[in-house]
């Protein structure tokens, strides 16, 4: 026995059985196969009745500057006038992604007004193929902000029905007659005949109108704008949408009205300078005009008509010191100019380049002209100078204004030193020239006057010019590469995919239900369900479940399943039992955990299937408090005879007094039945006469079995423990808890339970099909004709029994 038991404690292999886990799930192979069926039913389903969306794609290059200025060709320069500085791709990117352009798009081609086709089963949007149209009388800013759902269903060739999802409206119409609904003004009017030939054949057509902001948000949200590749000056535009034909005209739309902007922002510039030019000009002329008449007025007083020549001398060398001059109070001019258009134009509006030479003030003008229109397109996206960007940019075109100031003054000042300097350096030159008329210098005065007014008036000409030909020649901002296009493979749904999908889930919810189920399982069913308790108390056998109709008492020469199970159960006790004394019986114990585990059962069949082999057997019934055995004997009721409780408490009673002789279906067995139920059990089976009983019993029989009470319900089958040579614990499959699997570990530890041994009762063979891993096969059918079978068969009449 001990080396049964060593080798019992010494088997720590793995109980992870993958066959076995594997059969759990292929027991329910019907539930999987049902499961797949339906998730791919689903998913075709899916497939059949959902919209697909496409993918709409489109690209841009972005035109740089110098590129798409036209006066960058101009030898004079002129290109500067345009120049707004570099703007990055993301920039590009947040411009075609503005509210404000966005809702430009939307509305021109009315993307927020849907028309829908209904089906059998799914609605159809009919984009530019709908049999009706609204008409909306109402102005463009309440329906813009308005929603419908309108049912149009023709009633006859001159009417429809309209109808409303929102409410219970219904109304019939005529054909062009005004609907008010809603504080809106529509009428419904046809397209064309359609094929039929008559409004009345027409389809129901179902009417969304979606408030202008909330379609804008949405395409917004559905917009994709990237980089394509590793290129910086080319976008790729991206739109998902049932309609690909909604989508080709938004994205081409779209980079049409962005060139279109692009283009007037740049055409702006151009014409505010024109305009200023146009200004400097016809005041310039009034000056030039009035140094002419006093030209004329200075020789008619003083009677000369040409001091040239004798100025000759004079103008070599005084010439450079003239052309210093004349530069000078040309500048002075300029910046005289620049600030009467500080000071006289709005704030936040563009600054012309009108060629000052100071490098700071002219980048001031760049920068201020460029923070102006990075302004400007704020507030078109925004609409708001509350927004703190734009406060932003404000606070620096104020700063930018200061700063003009300044440099202007600071330069003037400059400019005036010098030209105090030039005028001491002239004086000083004239004074040598004392014997030159003094007409001669007031003369040379009034022609500079006129050269300054002269040079002005051509240099705001040639500019004047050149911003005429920049307006009109403003390339465009981005060119179209590829026009909107559409990708024939549907983005969603992809029918592959959600096929594959819906047989996945649609195995995998039965599985998880399997599983779950057997992870709440806390119930054994099968040997591998006892392997905590196997690696320290030895196995001996198990016994299957008795099913409608069948004995479950077995017989001489039987051949059930339930004969050979406790056939194998006496083999594996010869080898438990380790016989030392031939002259005296063994006594075997039979307890369980709990009540209705059916040792009782194992008891009676366990006696008979010994008495079978010639071997003299008593059977005792020592479960005086909820007797069972008398089931099995011919006697009605086992409390009405003398039996074990009679001989404990009355020393007079002997053995052969409650010994009974059984004999059904020529097995015969001794029976001690349990006898009236005291009121003092524990009591009666602490004294000396249990002992006796169990002394005398093993002289005269081979094997003594005591059907004994649960061990773990009350303390009677401990109190005798110790008077057996062997006990068989028995478990019930689909009874016994898992958890009290610990309780005869325990026993076994503290030595309570002598030769301790397992056995598992009422096994249902039907749920398993991997038995040979755990002794579920007895080899029934062997040497009895059995024919063979293949492996295909035999996994096959598995599959079926346990389903």
């Amino acid at each position: 026995m001990e080396e049964f038991q060593d080798i019992s404690e010494e088997n720590n292999e793995s109980n992870f059985d993958l066959k076995a886990e594997l059969f759990k799930y292929l027991a329910y192979w019907k539930l999987i196969v049902l499961g797949l069926l339906v998730g791919g039913l689903l998913a075709f389903l899916y497939n059949r009745y959902t919209i697909p969306k496409y993918r709409t794609s489109a690209t841009m290059v972005m035109v740089d500057d110098e590129e798409k200025n036209a006066m960058s060709a101009i030898p004079s320069g002129g290109a500067t006038i345009l120049s707004l500085g570099e703007q990055n791709l993301q920039s590009q990117v947040e411009k075609l992604k503005s509210k404000q352009l966005v809702s430009r798009v939307i509305s021109e081609l009315g993307l927020n007004k849907s028309y829908f086709i209904e089906g059998n089963i799914i609605s159809v949007e009919a984009y530019k193929s709908s049999p009706i149209y609204l008409e909306f009388i109402s102005p463009d800013t309440i329906v813009n902000n308005s929603k419908l759902d309108l049912i149009i269903k023709p009633v006859s060739d001159t009417k429809y029905s309209l109808s409303s999802t929102g409410n219970d409206y219904e109304d019939n119409f005529e054909i062009g007659e005004i609907v008010s609904f809603q504080d809106l003004k529509f009428v419904v009017l046809p397209y064309s005949q359609n094929a039929e030939g008559s409004f009345k054949n027409s389809k129901t057509v179902n009417f969304v109108l979606e408030p202008l902001q909330e379609t804008t948000n949405r395409y917004i949200e559905s917009l994709g704008i990237a980089p394509k590749g590793k290129a910086t000056d080319i976008l790729e535009l991206s739109f998902v949408n049932e309609s690909s034909a909604k989508s080709k005209d938004f994205l081409n739309n779209l980079m049409e009205r962005f060139n279109e902007e692009g283009v007037k922002n740049k055409q702006e510039v151009a014409a505010n300078t024109t305009s200023f030019i146009q200004e400097r000009l016809e005041m310039i002329t009034s000056e030039l005009d009035s140094v002419e008449v006093g030209i004329a007025e200075f020789k008619r007083e003083n009677q000369i008509m040409n001091v040239e020549s004798g100025a000759a001398e004079f103008q070599s060398k005084f010439s450079v010191a003239e052309q210093n001059i004349f530069d000078t109070q040309t500048q002075l001019e300029l910046l005289n100019s620049l600030e009467s258009v500080l000071k006289n134009q709005a704030q936040f509006e563009l600054l012309p380049e009108v060629g000052v030479n100071d490098s700071g003030i002219a980048g001031l003008i760049r920068s201020y002209n460029a923070l102006v229109m990075e302004r400007k397109m704020y507030l078109e996206s925004d609409g708001t100078v509350n927004n703190p960007i734009i406060k932003n940019l404000s606070e620096q075109l104020i700063g930018l204004r200061d700063n003009l100031y300044d440099n202007i003054e600071s330069t003037r000042q400059s400019l005036n030193i010098r030209l105090d300097e030039l005028d001491s350096r002239e004086n000083i030159a004239q004074g040598k020239f004392s014997t030159f008329p003094g007409l001669e210098k007031g003369m040379r005065n009034i022609e500079r006057q006129q050269q300054i007014k002269e040079q002005l008036y051509l240099f705001l000409l040639q500019r004047r010019e050149e911003a005429a030909i920049s307006y009109a020649a403003t390339a465009s901002v981005s060119r179209v590469v590829d026009s909107a296009y559409t990708i024939n493979d549907p983005v969603d749904p992809e029918p592959w995919i959600i096929l594959l999908a819906g047989f996945l889930i649609g195995a995998i919810i039965p599985i998880l239900i399997v599983f779950i189920k057997n992870f709440l399982d806390t119930k054994i069913h099968h040997k591998g369900d006892l392997s905590p308790l196997l690696k320290s108390v030895p196995f001996v056998g198990e016994v299957p479940k008795i099913v409608s109709g069948e004995d479950d008492v077995i017989h001489l020469n039987d051949r059930s399943p339930l004969a050979e199970s406790f056939r194998i159960l006496r083999t594996n006790l010869a080898y438990l039992i380790q016989k030392k004394d031939k002259e005296i019986g063994n006594t075997i114990f039979v307890t369980s955990t709990v009540k209705g585990e059916g040792k009782t059962f194992i008891a009676y069949n366990l006696a008979r299937t010994l008495s079978s082999t010639s071997k003299k057997v008593l059977l005792i019934g020592a479960d005086i408090r909820n007797p069972k055995l008398h089931r099995y004997s011919n006697q009605t009721d086992g409390t009405k005879e003398k039996g074990l409780s009679d001989y404990l408490y009355d020393y007079d009673v002997t053995l052969l007094d409650i010994t009974s002789h059984t004999m059904e279906n020529d097995i015969g067995v001794d029976v001690i039945l349990s006898g009236p139920i005291p009121p003092n059990p524990a009591e009666l089976l602490m004294n000396d006469r249990m002992e006796s009983l169990i002394n005398e019993s093993k002289t005269k029989y081979d094997y003594v079995i005591v059907d004994t009470a649960p061990a773990m319900i009350v303390t009677d089958t401990l109190l005798i423990s110790q008077l057996a040579d062997y006990t068989l614990y028995v478990t019930r499959a689909d009874y016994t808890e898992k958890n009290l699997l610990e309780f005869p570990k325990d026993l076994k530890k503290q030595g309570k339970l002598k030769g301790l041994a397992v056995i598992l009762n009422d096994v249902d063979y039907s749920k398993f099909s991997y038995g040979a891993q755990y002794g579920y096969s007895y080899g029934y059918g062997y040497g009895y004709g059995a024919d063979k079978e293949s492996r295909w068969s035999r996994l096959k009449n598995r599959l079926n029994s346990s389903s």
